[in-house]
């Protein structure tokens, strides 16, 4: 009895540790088939639709039932707040995403979404969310993380280095040799692909602060989701309908296409979500936030295996870069969040706070992804 009593405990310390990897495997699932598609000729504009009309289908019914009798009433105010939120996340963010993806590498790409939890300090400081006392060590962390990650993601964009080989792709790498205008090429897309990421990173960021706001007005955390998908796929059908003039566009099949779409919409805009949630309710946001570098080490191992994915010097030291500035981020919050604890709160504050944790278990348009207290992951 004694030892299945402990065998159990373990199971339940282990929970969350075990949802947090698979959910890394998971995005880094997504991140992969995403740009098996885009190589294959899909449009990143139509893939958005698509991936947005599955995820307003999958979390409508949740919405529809868990929160019938607490959905608050729908004003013109937070309307044109969803209105924008659609726009900053399945639009712009998405699209931006994926242009990105498609001119760089999956690991790039994930390693360039985890600057999201500085560049949304630095807006929420400009926003006066945040309140940054330059005396205390945990702000120096903050500040000093974000310089780093900024410095780490100007790196990984304006130096590629040479190409550090792995035992099982060198063979690959060294049969698929291009020429100098196709390396000259390369170079000129992947200066663009980094400033779509960068782009796509401030959108996203840009959403959680807007959706802080959002959430003070109408704090059904599903309906709100399911709103924004909803209107981001409307959204989005308009700017394809003025991007892709081809019918042939639109047209998908059983194959890695749908795919793509059904995956990113189901796995890591619905799924995702809610396994994410029960962990940030259990173990709190800077715990889930710590598991975000290691999709950066998934996507490398398995874009190189599958994808032949070419791991350039300068994407890994602009990658450690990040992760000691997210790291040094998410250490300055940890101690904030110790120091709230530990000090009585006024009731009016601690209105705020759930507010702002309110935030943190919305996922916006997609994921989770998560405001004051630092976005967790993009869900890509």
């Amino acid at each position: 009895m004694a030892s299945q009593g402990s065998s159990s405990s373990l199971m339940q310390r282990l929970k969350p540790y075990i949802a947090m990897i698979s959910l890394q495997f998971g995005y880094a699932g997504m991140n992969i088939i995403t740009k098996k598609s885009l190589n294959g000729g899909m449009s990143h504009y139509v893939l958005v639709v698509y991936r947005h009309a599955f995820a307003t289908l999958s979390i409508a019914p949740f919405a529809i039932f868990l929160e019938r009798k607490v959905r608050p009433k729908m004003t013109f105010v937070v309307f044109m707040q969803i209105f924008v939120l659609a726009m900053l996340g399945p639009v712009i963010d998405q699209n931006f995403y994926y242009a990105g993806l498609k001119f760089t590498s999956p690991t790039f790409s994930c390693a360039m979404s985890n600057i999201l939890p500085a560049m949304t300090f630095v807006m929420a400081v400009l926003c006066r969310m945040e309140r940054l006392d330059i005396k205390r060590v945990r702000c120096q962390a903050k500040v000093a993380g974000t310089l780093v990650t900024v410095a780490g993601a100007m790196l990984m964009t304006l130096y590629k280095g040479p190409i550090v080989e792995m035992v099982w792709s060198k063979n690959v790498h060294e049969a698929a040799a291009s020429s100098a205008a196709e390396v000259a090429a390369a170079d000129k897309d992947w200066v663009k692909g980094s400033i779509f990421l960068i782009i796509a990173t401030l959108a996203w960021a840009a959403l959680f602060i807007i959706q802080a706001f959002t959430l003070k007005r109408y704090s059904a955390q599903l309906s709100l989701t399911t709103l924004i998908c909803f209107v981001g796929t409307l959204q989005a059908i308009a700017v394809t309908f003025v991007m892709e003039h081809k019918p042939s566009a639109w047209v998908i099949g059983f194959d890695m296409n749908l795919l793509a779409a059904a995956y990113a919409g189901i796995v890591t805009s619905s799924l995702a979500y809610y396994v994410q949630g029960l962990v940030i309710q259990r173990r709190g946001p800077v715990f889930a936030s710590a598991f975000s570098p290691l999709m950066m080490i998934i996507v490398a191992i398995m874009g190189s295996f599958i994808l032949a994915e070419k791991i350039y010097l300068g994407g890994i030291l602009g990658g450690v870069l990040i992760v000691a500035g997210l790291y040094s981020v998410l250490w300055g919050k940890y101690k904030e969040s110790q120091e709230k604890e530990q000090s009585p709160i006024p009731l009016a504050t601690k209105g705020a706070e759930a507010d702002a944790h309110d935030v943190m278990m919305s996922i916006g348009a997609d994921e989770g992804k998560q405001v004051l207290e630092l976005p967790v992951k993009p869900m890509k």
